[in-house]
């Protein structure tokens, strides 16, 4: 039976949202424009619901990333995906970021740019501010090899794995690492971004398994607690 889902993904500053039945791309729009999720979002999603409702066909699930990744961007998305779950009655799958990193480059998704060759390991990274990332270590056949965790990146943070051969690092935190990680077995690929499109084939597989989430108690995995900054004018404001 043909099922229609829903994919979210608002993780970092870009703003996407994919429609998918069995594999095939219904709906596909994202923005690089920056965090604009909040105006964004809801259009592409009721310009997705039009595809869909012009086709004859219903949706089934909503996919949403589910961090770690920008606390805002993830509150977005989350919000929306379960008011569309509590309005068509239809289950909620969460998927994480580096998950969905991890699946567009070990599938060598032609638009993410070259992969490198002969990789022991893949490495996505979503920045976390200073010299922080969000990060985990994947096989070539996307198995996870080292849960996700905060890193502080020093030279030697993933000497363990380097050692052993090439690893990939990717993402948008991966840019900020190329100074530190110096060994030769470390391989950097630019503007990798985690993308709607990349959920389907995870959102699909999860259906299918009945993995799904409870959608009144679910929530964003922040792995870090939000830190709310103080605007500099205030700070000025204070010292004057």
């Amino acid at each position: 039976m043909m099922s229609c889902i829903l994919n979210i993904e608002t993780s970092t500053s870009v703003c996407s949202v994919a429609l998918s039945a069995d594999g095939e791309v219904l709906f596909e729009k994202a923005s690089f424009d920056g965090p604009s999720h909040a105006a964004l979002l809801g259009v592409f999603v009721e310009e997705a619901l039009v595809v869909l409702k012009g086709q004859g066909r219903k949706l089934d699930a909503v996919a949403v990333s589910s961090g770690p990744g920008s606390y805002t961007g993830l509150r977005i998305g989350v919000s929306v995906a379960k008011g569309l779950c509590f309005g068509f009655g239809i289950p909620l799958i969460g998927i994480h970021t580096l998950d969905i990193l991890a699946a567009s480059v070990c599938r060598g998704d032609s638009q993410n740019g070259p992969v490198c060759s002969a990789p022991m390991f893949y490495c996505p990274m979503l920045d976390a501010r200073r010299m922080e990332v969000y990060a985990a270590l994947y096989d070539t056949s996307l198995n996870p090899i080292r849960e996700i965790r905060a890193d502080i990146v020093e030279a030697d943070t993933y000497a363990a794995y380097l050692e052993k051969g090439t690893v990939c690092f990717f993402g948008n935190g991966a840019s900020k690492c190329k100074s530190v990680i110096t060994s030769p077995n470390a391989f950097f690929l630019d503007d990798i971004h985690p993308l709607a499109v990349n959920m389907i084939p995870l959102a699909e597989q999860a259906l299918a398994a009945g993995q799904v989430e409870d959608t009144a108690y679910f929530e964003p995995f922040y792995l870090k607690e939000f830190q709310a900054t103080v605007a500099k004018n205030k700070v000025l404001g204070k010292c004057l």
